[in-house]
């Protein structure tokens, strides 16, 4: 229909080296890419973005590393830098329609209701998929409020192929307290010296029948979440190369949680 930078991103995305479990263009889009071997992986880590991804932004979000595709090479890398006989999957998943910072959908509930049911049919597949393989859910900014309506009705037995769960630049998971959200494997929350999301508050309210906010912080000590240390990160620095952040968020995707540093 004319959109030259739409068909430009597309082009960049059918390139032949790369895999996707679904791609879309409708809209503000939806990709779903995956990086190494999926049927065969022994460890899997399933990255959600937050608010402002789209299916142009997926390759570059302010920078390559802020973005959902671009954070996933980083982990990629990593997690193969750190287990090179290790078996490893990472994957980029915008699998649901994410609101726009600026927007009042930003601080609701209704994008994460549909992207958490969205999310919990794909670990349901990745179970049948690779029955064998674990896998870490990673949730960034409004990801983690996706990911927190996914869990709340995620089965046992879905449950327990999961390495952990992390959240990191959280807004909050619409709980006061991680025993709320029924997870039932080790959960890390982060929040980056440098991270704007400090400074937006962490309420919860119903306005006209809708809830408004996301409650409590995960990262606060009273939530219960063990402290995922992501030392100086900004927002979009949590899966930067050579940081701290990178390098426990891929730690506890591959399952050895008792690593993560603080330095």
């Amino acid at each position: 229909m004319g959109d030259s930078g739409r068909a430009q991103v597309l082009g960049q995305l059918a390139a032949a080296d790369r895999t996707f479990l679904d791609v879309s263009a409708e809209g503000d889009g939806q990709a779903v890419e995956v990086l190494g071997d999926l049927a065969h992986a022994q460890r899997i880590a399933l990255l959600v973005p937050g608010a402002d991804t789209t299916v142009d932004t997926f390759d570059h979000l302010g920078s390559a590393h802020s973005s959902v595709g671009g954070g996933a090479r980083a982990l990629y890398d990593e997690m193969r830098s750190l287990a090179p006989g290790s078996r490893v999957a990472v994957i980029a998943w915008y699998g649901y329609q994410a609101p726009r910072t600026k927007s009042r959908d930003t601080l609701t509930h209704s994008r994460a209701v549909l992207g958490g049911s969205r999310l919990r049919d794909q670990l349901r597949q990745l179970r049948e998929l690779n029955p064998y393989a674990s896998t870490a859910l990673l949730c960034h900014s409004y990801g983690s409020v996706v990911c927190a309506e996914a869990l709340r009705g995620t089965d046992q037995e879905v449950q327990s192929e999961l390495t952990g769960v992390a959240v990191f630049g959280s807004p909050g998971m619409g709980a006061e307290s991680a025993s709320e959200l029924g997870i039932r494997v080790p959960f890390w929350a982060g929040r980056g010296s440098r991270d704007w999301i400090a400074n937006v508050p962490h309420t919860q309210v119903s306005l006209f029948s809708e809830s408004v906010g996301f409650g409590a912080d995960p990262a606060s000590t009273d939530f219960g979440a063990r402290t995922l240390p992501t030392g100086d990160s900004r927002h979009g620095d949590y899966l930067s190369p050579g940081g701290l952040s990178l390098r426990n968020i891929a730690l506890i995707s591959l399952g050895r949680g008792s690593e993560v540093a603080r330095v």
